[in-house]
């Protein structure tokens, strides 16, 4: 006897509905999209647009490719430019954030007296307009009617903080007066998140305080040491205000090319040459961008082992 076995047909499996993609998340993010696109995207194209092109007596705007950047890797004032403020960070960025390290480590030792009225002071300078923070010391400085000149008729010293050999000195000592507030807020609010469990397990173990700041609290702060390192080396070569305000005060100590955004600045605006302006600009900035990028990289590895 023989027996047939009858195969059922599968059930069709059900069609998936295809999931419609959810634009609701590009709708909360599509106002900072449209802002950062007009704001920062369009004018580094345009920049870079216009640095490929540069403005002739005859024949008028013409194409020439990458010789605006050639030009700038043999310009000597940018160059010199460049070295002033690579200086000035060389000099400057250790001194301030030291001194900011200092009074984040003083506030938060809990023996400072009037360690609130110490924070706002310190602080305060940062919220002065960099405009006005410039003028007050540039009164200060003024060899011939401030502070300085009454200090030098008083001693009889002959103190130019505007000369050649002292302006940068004095520049980085305003920057410093400006920023250092806002570096040791950093520190601050870093040092305020360390868990109190490694004081007192320190604490236990019989360390001092000097052995708590160079074993707990320094370490715990090298992720704001590279942060504020990094604020500042970006600072530093963007370099413009103070100089530039100070350049009627000491006009033969600061030049049109005294940095290079200065020198970006005047060839725009006083000599009409916005091509190779947006030239030095972008090199300028891709400089900025590949040292504090390595500072960074190094930084966070440093912080990870």
């Amino acid at each position: 006897m023989t027996t047939t076995s009858i195969t059922r047909a599968a059930p069709p499996k059900p069609r998936r509905r295809r999931d419609r993609r959810d634009w609701r998340g590009w709708a909360f993010v599509a106002p900072f999209m449209i802002v950062f696109v007009a704001m920062i995207i369009v004018p580094v194209v345009y920049a870079l647009y216009l640095s490929l092109f540069r403005d002739q007596l005859i024949g008028g705007n013409l194409f020439v490719g990458f010789q605006n950047y050639l030009s700038v890797f043999s310009d000597a004032k940018f160059w010199n430019g460049f070295g002033r403020v690579t200086l000035f960070l060389v000099v400057q960025v250790p001194i301030m954030l030291v001194l900011s390290l200092v009074a984040a480590l003083a506030l938060d030792s809990a023996r400072l007296h009037g360690a609130g009225f110490f924070r706002i002071a310190i602080f305060l300078p940062y919220a002065v307009p960099g405009v006005v923070a410039a003028l007050i010391w540039g009164f200060i400085y003024g060899d011939q009617f401030g502070l300085t000149a009454s200090v030098n008729s008083l001693l009889g010293t002959h103190l130019q903080p505007f000369s050649p050999n002292w302006i940068l000195a004095s520049i980085g000592n305003i920057v410093t007066w400006e920023f250092m507030g806002y570096n040791m807020l950093i520190f601050y609010a870093a040092l305020r998140t360390i868990p109190g469990e490694l004081y007192e397990a320190a604490e236990i173990d019989g360390a001092g305080a000097f052995r708590t700041v160079f074993s707990i609290k320094i370490p715990a702060l090298r992720g704001a040491i590279v942060i504020a390192t990094v604020f500042s080396i970006i600072g530093s070569f963007q370099l413009f205000n103070e100089p530039n305000l100070l350049k009627t005060l000491a006009p033969n100590a600061i030049t049109s090319f005294f940095t290079p955004n200065m020198y970006a600045y005047n060839l725009s605006f006083a000599g009409q040459q916005f091509n190779y302006a947006a030239t030095v600009a972008i090199v300028m900035g891709v400089i900025t961008a590949v040292i504090a990028y390595v500072v960074q990289l190094r930084g966070t590895r440093q912080e990870n082992r």
